[in-house]
């Protein structure tokens, strides 16, 4: 089953009208919320194994196809 965070990437990736930046421009901002809510998620005492890491490692993927560099982004604290 596709989800629906996997549509918007292949959109993104196969839309020939943006150029390769604004494609990772794009996901860069699909993965700043695939962040957010993975981390919301291991914050919350609901289902661990709730998608938020799939949609990261989609994300991720994506942007390792189109040639991005590494998101210099720092991840969060830890405890």
């Amino acid at each position: 089953m596709v989800t629906f965070n996997e549509m918007r990437i292949q959109k993104i990736v196969e839309d020939g009208e943006l150029s390769i930046d604004e494609k990772i421009q794009e996901l860069r901002e699909i993965e700043t919320e695939a962040r957010a809510l993975q981390r919301a998620a291991s914050e919350s005492p609901m289902n661990a194994n709730d998608g938020w890491d799939s949609d990261l490692r989609d994300v991720r993927k994506a942007l390792d196809k189109l040639g991005a560099k590494k998101n210099s982004q720092k991840s969060g604290a830890t405890l």
